[in-house]
């Protein structure tokens, strides 16, 4: 109990410090005399007259307005803030690099509008920057609702960020990808929109990949592929309150297009609402896959699902567009899945196979369990069923329907449950019997959650 009580004593000191800081911050607004933004124009080029000639015309260029007020906060030796007012600005493009002195924020207040054609495959993009916030309540509209679509282009990159939060912005009409995650550590991603039309195709939420500890939480997302995607390279990764839908669900991979990729490990969906998407909770794999990888300890936990497709779907035989003939030549997926458990998923399903679990011939998947699983069907196409393929999973508290009958024998897996990441302590577990098997979140990070709420019924739980 004294250890319990000095780690949250520890909190509140952190949560002070960090209001204080905020409240001391120096404050850089791009529409300040000094940087020269205005409403309606382009807030990364802000013209200027240079000076007054004989005949009385002016000389008139052009300066970096938004880049010159992060020059300036990113050089201060104190806490900083880029405050973007109210109104409405076009952005051609912005780059907010690091690493800075001390703590930064950029506080968008406003709307900043994307160019109709880009130059770059990215809008807007953090990097290597420690101790960042960006939050406001503004919104970054991509203008791509319906408009022609860019291979790989991101409205919004973080790259290299560490010990991060990103709060109360919209991302609306991207591109093609809102919002991309790469090689981050410790990043809190809360009260967020994200917006696309629902035909918009590969308009994902946020893609997630080579990151440690990132946590997306009350989030809303609808749009026309993943709300949510995970790729190769993520640890750590917890997501809850998130509302997904309309969109293609919330979804593990795909994985094994890329040779020597790097393992999924420790991703947890819980306290999510999935509503009218084509998938639910979904793990995903290409065959064919150029090389050997793994996605293991993963949870999704306390789901509801309103009218989805495909609720609980193991898929590893995935194709899309111009890659669909590798399905066609039946060699299976090299991407070994074990340590899944899908517990308390209730609601509707739109298709009467409610549960399919398709794994991989040559690499089964290895330690599955469906646990208090409540799905229901009322359409028209048969009655409610699941299947699996290349897999016994362990069965706890589910119908017969959804219980995999074509699996003959079920359940035949009683292996001890998989040692999973438990997200109802701040405490992460990796497994093992000793204290030594666990370790703390980043300072900014446990800070941000207690803020927040869900650090108060972190510490409930403590005391």
């Amino acid at each position: 109990m004294g250890l319990k009580l000095m780690n949250i004593l520890t909190i509140l000191v952190l949560s002070w410090f960090a209001s204080a800081t905020t409240s001391q911050a120096d404050v850089f607004d791009v529409t300040s005399s000094i940087y020269g933004g205005k409403p309606g124009y382009d807030i990364a080029e802000v013209q200027y007259y240079l000076s007054l000639l004989m005949n009385g015309k002016y000389i008139h260029g052009y300066d970096q307005g938004l880049a010159n007020a992060w020059r300036d906060a990113c050089s201060s030796e104190s806490a900083s803030k880029v405050v973007v007012p109210s109104g409405t600005y076009k952005l051609k493009e912005a780059i907010f690099e690091g690493p800075c002195k001390a703590p930064i924020e950029v506080h968008i207040q406003g709307t900043l509008q994307a160019p109709k054609d880009p130059s770059s495959d990215v809008w807007v993009t953090f990097s290597l920057i420690n101790m960042l916030t960006l939050s406001g309540g503004g919104t970054f509209d991509g203008q791509g609702a319906h408009g022609s679509k860019r291979s790989d282009f991101r409205d919004i990159k973080f790259s290299s960020i560490t010990n991060s939060i990103v709060k109360n912005i919209t991302s609306l009409n991207s591109k093609k990808f809102h919002i991309s995650v790469t090689e981050c550590t410790n990043v809190v991603f809360d009260h967020l929109t994200i917006t696309s039309p629902t035909d918009d195709a590969n308009t994902d939420g946020i893609d997630i990949g080579s990151s440690k500890g990132i946590n997306v939480t009350h989030t809303n997302i609808a749009t026309g592929d993943d709300c949510i995607a995970v790729s190769e390279g993520t640890n750590q990764l917890l997501v809850t309150g998130v509302t997904c839908g309309p969109g293609h669900g919330i979804s593990i991979g795909s994985l094994g297009q890329k040779p020597d990729e790097q393992p999924v490990v420790g991703v947890t969906v819980m306290n999510c609402t999935l509503v009218g998407t084509t998938n639910g909770a979904r793990i995903k794999t290409w065959p064919d896959s150029p090389g050997a990888s793994t996605a293991s300890d993963i949870v999704f936990e306390d789901i509801v699902m309103v009218n989805v497709e495909n609720p609980i779907i193991i898929d590893q035989n995935y194709c899309s567009g111009e890659d669909d003939d590798r399905c066609k030549q039946n060699i299976p997926s090299t991407v070994q899945i074990r340590n899944v458990r899908f517990k308390n998923i209730r609601g509707s399903s739109a298709t009467p196979i409610a549960v399919n679990l398709a794994c991989s011939p040559s690499v089964p998947c290895q330690n599955v369990e469906l646990e208090d699983v409540d799905l229901t069907y009322s359409g028209g196409e048969g009655s409610l069923s699941s299947q699996c393929i290349n897999v016994r999973p362990r069965i706890t508290r589910v119908t017969e329907a959804l219980a995999c009958a074509n699996v003959p024998g079920l359940p035949s897996d009683n292996s001890p449950p998989p040692p999973l990441y438990d997200y109802h302590s701040p405490m992460i577990y990796t497994g093992a019997l000793d204290n030594s098997s666990c370790s703390w979140p980043r300072a900014s990070v446990m800070v941000y959650l207690l803020i927040s709420g869900l650090g108060v019924r972190l510490l409930q739980r403590l005391l």
